[in-house]
């Protein structure tokens, strides 16, 4: 059966039934090929929606058959057998307007994980970094392509091997609590806080929850379930002292077992580390040989340079500051410059609005960001690379990125969740 053309103007379909005789010779052996035409006719032809003029219905009449009645309006219904030889439509020359219902759009799909492939991955001296864009705003500038970077390791441009916009790309995040005896009262902020973040993740992100004290408590494991990591912030208690460089340097051994490439930890802490058994340093050389993301949140007042206590009222300095109320805010600072991320300090004490919004901006970065893969040069001497990325194409725009790389083997990107 040929498939019925477009309407085109008096174009006449023709369709013959048998009339004489047809009841006495109809066997079973006619009749379902029969039916089956008959049937696949009449689907093809309600499809269509058809306004037939009164002067058609003559041609409809058979020999000596009574005239039809009128035709209904709305869609075409095909009639019984009326008798004749055979039936002619005609069409119009314009079908019936039709009323098209008003169906939503649907609704966008999230984006795929992009990763590079493992022949590049595979390359000595590939490393791959998280590069922030805002404009003379602070707006995240989103829809740069790969020809507006260029990226210089050690002052010396090298080309861009991989990149991906990081719209909703999925992160492998740690989250770690300072529950001292100093967050008592800050605690509930901190909590209404860090379920704000979790709501605000991508779905497909996988999270882990350290509180820490005298030493890290691992509350929850990785799971791309956030309702089982919030369901452990009524956890969260106060006591004891500061141990953030060991709890930084667990986290981040953690995050080697996250699934994404792109990795990153916030940090909320209202005080200085006085019980680690671990060094700063360390912190730092770790975090240049994993590409972590370390942002923090400082709540209180900075700390005095030269480890003494004090007040910040407009210009002036008072002293008396219960210790307490002081946070590292310096330290907390080059964490963030030296790994591409960012700080923020709530200086005044159980502000929970402003707890909430620093993270929830944190939050969205992560959804704003881009990923440029390279190959660094001489790879076989290894060691520490300074690193620059500009953004020529549009000038007054902010660009951050980690100081450097680490280059070796133990530095490169992780995929432990990938199936490549």
């Amino acid at each position: 059966m040929a498939c019925l053309p477009g309407a085109i103007a008096n174009r006449k379909i023709v369709i013959a039934f048998p009339i004489e005789g047809w009841m006495e010779k109809l066997t079973a052996k006619h009749f379902w090929p029969a039916a089956k035409t008959a049937f696949a006719s009449a689907c093809m032809l309600t499809a269509l929606v058809i306004a037939i003029p009164a002067s058609a219905q003559q041609t409809m009449q058979g020999a000596n058959q009574a005239p039809l009645p009128p035709m209904p309006s709305g869609p075409f219904v095909m009639p019984g057998n009326q008798g004749g030889g055979s039936t002619t439509l005609e069409l119009p020359t314009s079908p019936a307007r039709q009323t098209q219902p008003n169906i939503p759009p649907p609704p966008p799909a999230q984006q795929d994980l992009v990763i590079p492939m493992q022949q590049l991955r595979a390359q000595p001296g590939y490393a791959q970094v998280t590069v922030t864009v805002t404009d003379q705003r602070g707006s995240y500038v989103t829809d740069l392509a790969k020809q507006d970077f260029k990226l210089f390791v050690d002052g010396q441009q090298r080309p861009i091997e991989f990149f991906r916009q990081d719209l909703n790309t999925p992160v492998s995040v740690g989250i770690d609590v300072d529950t001292s005896g100093s967050m008592r009262p800050k605690l509930p902020q901190a909590r209404a806080a860090i379920a704000e973040f979790l709501r605000d993740l991508n779905n497909r992100d996988d999270v882990f929850l350290y509180a820490f004290s005298a030493r890290p408590f691992l509350l929850q494991s990785f799971t791309t379930d956030h309702s089982l990591v919030m369901s452990r912030l009524p956890l969260l208690h106060a006591e004891g002292e500061t141990a953030i460089y060991d709890t930084l340097l667990l986290s981040m051994a953690m995050l080697e077992r996250g699934r994404y490439d792109k990795k990153a930890l916030l940090l909320v802490t209202d005080g200085i580390d006085n019980r680690s058994s671990r060094s700063l340093d360390e912190v730092v050389a770790q975090a240049r040989r994993q590409g972590v993301l370390i942002y923090s949140i400082g709540i209180g007042e900075p700390a005095a340079a030269g480890g003494g206590f004090g007040l910040t009222i407009g210009p002036f300095r008072v002293a008396g500051v219960d210790p307490e109320d002081e946070v590292d805010v310096k330290t907390l600072k080059m964490l963030s410059t030296e790994t591409g991320a960012k700080s923020y300090n709530v200086r005044e004490i159980g502000d929970g609005g402003a707890l909430g919004a620093a993270c929830e901006q944190i939050s969205r970065e992560l959804r704003e960001q881009y990923t440029v893969g390279f190959l660094a040069p001489d790879p076989s001497a290894g060691g520490y690379r300074g690193l620059r990325v500009e953004v020529p194409t549009h000038p007054g725009v902010d660009v951050r990125v980690r100081k450097g790389v680490e280059v070796g083997a133990a530095s490169r990107p992780s995929y432990a969740g990938s199936p490549y």
